[in-house]
């Protein structure tokens, strides 16, 4: 029952995060040249336009709950660009995908200094406490998560946002072949996930690096956890 009451306080900052995301590269494409995500009706901060039954539903929760509360991962419904609107296709194309990734780096330290503001606000107002304390942890997980969605997307792998910067850095002959593994992208990152786990760990570090300094930072300004108390 804790576990599922924790899936249910961490929903809302995992939601928004997958939307910021997407929100970035659709903004980012519009400011590009590309209005094909606010023609759609992307461009928006509304969650049922971003919501996919997979990414955004079932793998969020199949992996918080067969990693028995320790991981929790999954993604909103990829926003439509057309690269062949952006007014510089190369400059365009990396900022476009980067947009998530950037989004994502400012959320986590924004979280992080809002874990903060909570704690001194809760220290202040004692009969609010207790509330306060929960969404400090809401929050701690949104840094957490912010952290994975931000590496994760940064792997080269097609087509993941790291792969549109990865593409331009290959010759042009070796960059066509290579963003045709986009057609076997989930396969391989199924593959990492599984035998080739070590390799994604390693990839992770920053994110248990980057983790934990925010941890420090936040360490003496937590309120007394309602679960542990």
């Amino acid at each position: 029952m804790e576990s599922f009451e924790r899936f249910l306080l961490f929903a809302p900052i995992v939601l928004f995060s997958m939307v910021a995301h997407e929100y970035a590269h659709g903004y980012a494409a519009l400011k590009q040249g590309d209005n094909t995500a606010q023609a759609l009706g992307r461009l928006t901060w509304n969650p049922l336009k971003h919501i996919d039954p997979v990414l955004t539903v079932i793998m969020p929760a199949a992996t918080w709950f067969l990693s028995n509360g320790s991981f929790i991962f999954g993604g909103a419904k990829p926003v439509p660009v057309n690269p062949s609107l952006y007014r510089e296709l190369r400059r365009g194309d990396i900022i476009v995908s980067l947009a998530g990734v950037f989004v994502n780096l400012v959320l986590a330290v924004l979280l992080t200094f809002a874990v903060i503001g909570l704690g001194l606000l809760g220290r202040g107002a004692t009969a609010l406490a207790p509330t306060l304390a929960l969404v400090q942890l809401m929050f701690q997980f949104g840094v957490f998560f912010n952290l994975l969605l931000a590496v994760f997307n940064l792997l080269p792998i097609p087509p993941l946002d790291g792969s549109h910067v990865m593409k331009y850095l290959l010759p042009p002959a070796w960059a066509i072949r290579y963003q045709r593994l986009a057609g076997m992208g989930f396969l391989i990152l199924l593959v990492l996930l599984t035998v080739g786990r070590p390799i994604i760990m390693f990839w992770m570090t920053p994110v248990t690096y980057l983790g934990g300094l925010s941890l420090r930072l936040v360490a003496p300004y937590l309120l007394p956890n309602p679960w542990t108390s």
